[in-house]
């Protein structure tokens, strides 16, 4: 049996060390995490060779068709709250053997994917995002593979923008352009949006649609209305649509829902009414116009 033995002037030094840089032994605890980690993932895999091939290690074969481990090679693999970990992937000599532990063509696991995604929409770029993915995921990431990894972004949205709406029983809809500021190329430039909210029989309000295109060109507000309907909108349920002075809107609008009306959005109206108006009286005509809004009957 082995004896360990530790002096009091050990035990001093290493407690002084530890009050004087603290981040030195943590850092020790991590790599011996991952390390362990490494390890444990590796075990795993070899344990899964074996079930495949179907014997233990140096164990003779049955008969039949013969199939033998054929060494492996290592691979960086990284873990959400541990880092980068090293670790060895078994191979058979029939090269058929694919493990399950460790996906395919993966440096990550998927959730640093949807943190990194997240952290995109909150407005964190990808070079940003690059930049700090040493200190927050314990590996580096370039900027191709924090790209990579948005493109899940674009296609749940894909996936939503042509959802079916054939059971949304949409009465009333906004519609208006919105400029977006988008990265094209090597530059960022404003870049119109066409969008369309519905409010349903029961209030609810919801996002229809979102499509890039011209505001003030009638033939796009005709292509995006009819690609709203294509995909499943009941256009004779539609009373009213809200929206703004845009050239040809108004026109399109009534001739895709025959059945509607049309009104002028209140802020857009308030916006012009407000643009003629000298500073000194715009607090009270924008108050007689928000009791106009809100009135209860027309007189």
């Amino acid at each position: 049996m082995i004896e360990f033995s530790v002096n009091v002037a050990e035990v001093k030094e290493y407690i002084k060390g530890l009050v004087e840089a603290p981040g030195k032994y943590f850092s020790m605890i991590r790599y011996n995490v991952r390390e362990s980690v490494g390890r444990y993932l590796s075990e795993l895999m070899e344990a899964e060779l074996t079930f495949y091939i179907g014997r233990e290690r140096y164990e003779r074969s049955g008969g039949g068709e013969v199939n033998y481990r054929n060494g492996g090679y290592n691979r960086r693999f990284t873990l959400k709250g541990i880092g980068a970990v090293v670790v060895n992937v078994p191979r058979d000599r029939s090269s058929k053997f694919k493990t399950s532990v460790l996906p395919r063509s993966r440096q990550y696991e998927d959730q640093i994917r949807e943190d990194m995604g997240l952290m995109f929409l909150t407005g964190v770029s990808t070079r940003t995002l690059s930049l700090i993915s040493h200190r927050l995921l314990g590996r580096s990431l370039s900027h191709n593979e924090v790209s990579k990894a948005n493109l899940a972004l674009t296609e749940g949205v894909e996936k939503w923008r042509n959802r079916d709406l054939s059971k949304e029983l949409v009465k009333y809809m906004f519609l208006d352009g919105v400029n977006f500021d988008m990265r094209i190329g090597g530059s960022v430039e404003k870049v119109a949006v066409l969008v369309a909210i519905g409010v349903t029989e029961g209030g609810q309000k919801l996002v229809l649609g979102l499509q890039s295109g011209d505001k003030e060109s009638a033939s796009c507000w005709r292509e995006f209305i009819r690609d709203l309907k294509g995909r499943g909108l009941d256009g004779y349920k539609v009373k009213l649509g809200i929206m703004d002075g845009l050239a040809g809107l108004e026109k399109v609008f009534q001739e895709e829902f025959s059945g509607a009306k049309t009104q002028r959005c209140q802020v857009h109206v308030a916006r012009n009414v407000l643009a003629k108006v000298t500073k000194k009286h715009k607090k009270e005509v924008a108050d007689d116009l928000r009791s106009i809004f809100y009135a209860s009957s027309k007189e």
